[in-house]
């Protein structure tokens, strides 16, 4: 059923206000210009639209499945990641890690990433550094292969490599810089979280364990053994985690200062030797 495109924008921006989804009209353009295998000015284009094209993608977002998944892909520091249920969405806050690198001042050769997910912080981090190399790691297989892919799309992959792993175990040798964006949600807290986030992103990429803190200790546990010790280690925090993080990073030999996202929460913890 042919039907004018104001009308299809304005039956799916009202649908998408009832369901409690934010910014209802800009969501409508997004999903419209995917069903139509367009973009904004190639909607402009349009006069009418086949009302079976985009029914699908708007039932799909109605029932809080991510925009992003629904596209497929996501901009995380101005450039474009493919994405996939298989790992988290790329979110403004962990753009907080890749200006913290970049405001220390370091020039890595080599980089890590644990729980590398979309791949997206350690290839924001070699975009801005062409004499790095890195290395991606997630315990997901489809994570590690979607990540590789994202650095294939952005010309990155003569210089990252991603693999399947448990955190560092299956690693050797050390890094200059190492960036971790761990699950860090607590447990109890992941059913309150919003509909798009805890019905549909990975539940091991947020599952914390009970104090949310889980992932932190294995992570620094591992940093002496894997860290050059005139290294860098980056890790996103959780709102209000910085004081317990510091403390297991004290303890073993760290230490800590915090770099602030946006909303002048602390984001970012930034760990080194202690001298």
């Amino acid at each position: 059923m042919t039907i004018p495109l104001r009308d299809a924008l304005a039956e799916m921006t009202e649908r998408l206000r009832a369901a409690g989804i934010e910014e209802p009209r800009r969501e409508a353009r997004l999903l419209l210009a995917t069903a139509l295998s367009t973009d904004a000015a190639g909607l402009l284009a349009r006069d009418t639209v086949d009302r079976n094209a985009y029914l699908p993608l708007l039932a799909r977002r109605e029932a809080h499945e991510p925009l992003a998944y629904i596209r497929g892909r996501k901009e995380f520091w101005g450039l474009d990641f493919l994405t996939s249920p298989a790992t988290l969405i790329p979110r403004p806050d962990t753009e907080t890690l890749v200006e913290a690198v970049l405001q220390a001042g370091m020039a890595p050769h080599t980089v890590l990433d644990l729980g590398t997910g979309t791949g997206c912080l350690l290839l924001a981090v070699l975009h801005e550094m062409p004499g790095a190399f890195g290395v991606g790691v997630d315990i997901n297989p489809q994570a590690a292969a979607l990540a590789a892919a994202n650095a294939r799309y952005l010309g990155l992959d003569q210089r990252a490599a991603f693999l399947a792993g448990d955190w560092a175990a299956a690693l050797t040798g050390r890094f200059d810089l190492i960036l971790s964006n761990p699950p860090y949600i607590p447990h109890a807290d992941i059913a309150g979280l919003m509909p798009d986030v805890a019905r549909h992103e990975p539940m091991a990429a947020l599952d914390g364990g009970a104090d949310g803190l889980a992932a932190y200790a294995r992570i620094i546990a591992a940093l002496p053994r894997i860290l050059q010790k005139s290294g860098l280690a980056v890790l996103e925090l959780g709102v209000g985690q910085g004081p317990y993080v510091q403390e297991l990073a004290d303890k073993a030999g760290f230490d800590t200062i915090f770099r602030a996202d946006l909303a002048g929460i602390d984001r970012a913890a930034l760990l080194t030797f202690r001298k």
